[in-house]
């Protein structure tokens, strides 16, 4: 069958060089400011003289700490977060929201996030205190099993917080689509849409939830302007992790991930005692150099996750495409997408190496490409 190849636009493409480029050196900004603040803290030995003033038992003494940090990285990255956040967006054509809205979400997100940080330092240091010598391993298994309940909760609790969810009305896509899903095998409590177009000119679907709560989420800016074929291809590509075990590797590897992580950081801890002058590892006043440790390490290993991510992504592609037989929907879809989206569409290797959890444009049409001429013409 001969492929209709779609073109993407290219001053759209313009547009995402640039929008990408900013975001990365704004994200880049904001992690030197971060990791700046925090080596003063522990190097500068004002963290110690801190310590001072929150002479409260442990976990309160490193939750407190935790508090005043969040309040004082909040107003120092402030501009960065507003100009990220809402300028850049809209000034590319990505955001639909005011201002108004936009904090109104920026104060929920800060709240679950603040909430959700705090009890995990004050879990974290409670077994720090109590069992210093395996503390790493109990926190390393307490935040696997935080972020599958999180995964679990995102389609029936986290989500509808930012979006009104309501069952999909168009009886006949529904149906192709939960025929799909019996067709991977991935059982579904029903299909959904969100309103993303009340902030966003993006589109996206999703599979959300685990077991029971699992479910198909599709954005009502995917409904607008996607065929049935487009939509069913891209619901495909989620089901394709489904079909291919993907959950459970991607649990296993942040499992690894998460204890190598706290078993790093132990080592860390226990090696700036005497330097540092900390007295313990479970001491307030080396609570920095905790974040230091754990970010350290999630910037060294995001590579290698997204490299891991990325062939997980092109063995979902080629789930789709086995699941559709449909190429040319496909590669429609990712051509909308890629205009929709600002996503660039061939970026260096350096940067997709460093950068992209997904494989870009050029590489997922070419694997539509030889699917379609293995399948029609017996190559």
């Amino acid at each position: 069958m001969q492929l209709t190849e779609p073109h993407l636009d290219i001053k759209r493409q313009e547009l995402a060089k640039k929008y990408a480029r900013l975001t990365r050196r704004l994200s880049l900004i904001e992690l030197a400011v971060v990791g700046t603040l925090l080596l003063v803290l522990v190097f500068s030995g004002v963290s110690a003289r801190m310590s001072y003033f929150l002479s409260f038992p442990q976990p309160w003494a490193s939750a407190l700490y935790f508090m005043i940090l969040v309040v004082v990285l909040g107003i120092i990255i402030m501009p960065l977060t507003y100009y990220q956040g809402f300028i850049l967006p809209r000034r590319y054509g990505l955001s639909t929201q005011k201002l108004g809205a936009w904090l109104a979400d920026r104060a929920k997100a800060s709240a679950l996030g603040v909430l959700l940080g705090l009890g995990i330092v004050i879990v974290v240091y409670w077994l720090l205190d109590r069992f210093s010598d395996v503390w790493w391993l109990w926190a390393g298994i307490l935040l696997l099993l935080l972020s599958l309940l999180l995964t679990r909760l995102t389609p029936t609790l986290l989500l509808p917080i930012f979006f009104k969810l309501e069952p999909l009305d168009n009886l006949e896509l529904k149906q192709r689509l939960m025929n799909l899903a019996k067709r991977a095998r991935a059982q579904t409590v029903g299909v959904f849409t969100m309103n993303l177009s009340s902030k966003s000119t993006t589109a996206n679907a999703m599979l959300a939830g685990l077991g029971k709560t699992r479910s198909i989420t599709l954005s009502d800016t995917l409904l607008q302007q996607y065929t049935t074929e487009e939509i069913e291809v891209i619901l495909a590509h989620e089901l394709g992790h489904h079909l291919h075990r993907d959950i459970p590797k991607l649990i296993a590897v942040q499992a690894v991930m998460f204890l190598l992580a706290f078993y790093l950081a132990d080592l860390v801890l226990r090696a700036s005692l005497m330097p540092l002058d900390f007295q313990g590892i479970a001491a307030v006043a080396a609570f920095p150099l905790l974040l230091l440790s754990l970010g350290a390490f999630g910037l060294i290993v995001t590579p290698l996750i997204n490299a891991y991510s990325r062939y997980l992504e092109t063995s979902a592609d080629e789930a789709a495409l086995e699941l559709t037989a449909d190429p040319q929907a496909f590669i429609t879809a990712m051509t909308k997408l890629t205009d929709q989206n600002l996503a660039v569409a061939d970026p260096s290797r350096w940067v997709e190496f460093l950068f992209y959890d997904h494989p870009p444009y050029t590489k997922r049409v070419g694997l539509a490409r030889r699917y379609n001429l293995r399948t029609h013409q017996g190559g």
